[in-house]
């Protein structure tokens, strides 16, 4: 079994502690087509990414004003909807495992939706948590997760990121740290390691105030 020694964790949300792809298929599959684009590319796409930067890609001659107009009014719409939202396997456990050892959640969900979505799954929302309002560029734009390292008051080099997209992996590499691919997103993206979900870690606190990472 294989052991990763970290003295700090960073959590991604979407896919990689609640499984929201009902609502995110949902929404960006409408969302595509009502823009005369290919549903599953916008999908590819729109994972671990904020609205706006999805358009951006998709959109590239329409103004940013309406990339993120249209962004605001997606962000409601998926606040509301937590129809199919639950917790990836093992989560609930996880967050019990970590609770009192240095962690952070660093989401391109914004403040309200990442309040509805773990609420949704029944989880936690860690005291300390980098969210869209707090960052000025999206993922894989590295500096939500290198917020998330000086809050908790760590170099990146101490951290390991937990993710599941394209997106959120090259974010976590571009700030310099170790990453734990969670889920068949990030199986072919070259994490340090990867889990099929939260089952297969284990959570162990160290005595020098280090966190043991029990890969299975």
């Amino acid at each position: 079994m294989p052991v990763l020694i970290t003295r700090a964790l960073l959590l991604d949300m979407d896919g990689t502690l609640v499984n929201s792809d009902a609502v995110v298929e949902r929404i960006w599959r409408r969302w595509s087509i009502e823009h005369g684009l290919d549903p599953e590319h916008t999908l590819r796409v729109a994972h671990g990414r904020q609205g706006y930067s999805t358009m951006a890609e998709l959109l590239p001659d329409r103004p940013m004003a309406e990339n993120y107009a249209e962004n605001a009014a997606l962000l409601a719409e998926e606040t509301t909807d937590v129809e199919g939202v639950v917790p990836i396997a093992g989560a609930p456990a996880f967050m019990l495992a970590i609770a009192e050892l240095p962690h952070a959640l660093v989401t391109s969900a914004d403040e309200g939706l990442t309040q509805a979505r773990m609420g949704a799954a029944g989880l936690a929302v860690p005291e300390v948590r980098v969210t869209a309002e707090q960052v000025g560029a999206s993922k894989p734009a590295p500096e939500g997760f290198l917020k998330g390292a000086a809050e908790l008051g760590f170099s990146p080099e101490e951290c390991v990121a937990f993710e599941d997209s394209p997106a959120g992996v090259a974010a976590a590499r571009a700030a310099g740290m170790r990453v734990i691919g969670v889920g068949p997103r990030a199986a072919a993206l070259g994490p340090d390691a990867h889990l099929r979900d939260l089952t297969h870690v284990r959570v162990e606190a160290l005595a020098d105030g280090r966190i043991g990472l029990h890969i299975a």
